[in-house]
């Protein structure tokens, strides 16, 4: 079964940084657009950010426009997620997932697998 690894969660305060890492232990990212998706407690699942399958195209949900950053390394078979100037609303259960994409889209609001995810607290 295929499955996502993330990593690179943890306490930070607000204001501050941190970057996630998704993982493909056995297989290759490099036909699959990913995405990040998150669950504040109490809350739905929401879509954060995705990246095409080549890197091309990225897309952000509003609330972390200009303060997170998608990218991937295709070498080095992983995803990151840039997350700047961190808010308490930032707080959250983190997710990679593979989303519907091509070389030049990606759509996370349609998943197709993902891993366990990473907790992400950011409070003072």
């Amino acid at each position: 079964q295929l499955q996502l690894v993330e990593s690179g969660g943890g306490l930070v305060q607000p204001g501050g940084s941190l970057r996630l890492s998704c993982a493909a232990p056995g297989f290759t990212l490099d036909y699959y657009a990913i995405g990040w998706l998150r669950q504040a407690p109490g809350k739905e699942r929401e879509g954060v950010s995705c990246i095409s399958s080549s890197g091309a195209r990225t897309n952000y949900a509003d609330s972390v426009k200009g303060r997170f950053t998608i990218s991937r390394d295709n070498a080095k078979n992983t995803v990151y997620l840039q997350m700047n100037s961190l808010k308490p609303e930032d707080t959250g259960v983190y997710y990679c997932a593979a989303v519907q994409g091509g070389s030049y889209y990606c759509n996370y609001n349609v998943v197709h697998f993902w891993g366990k995810g990473t907790l992400v607290t950011v409070s003072s």
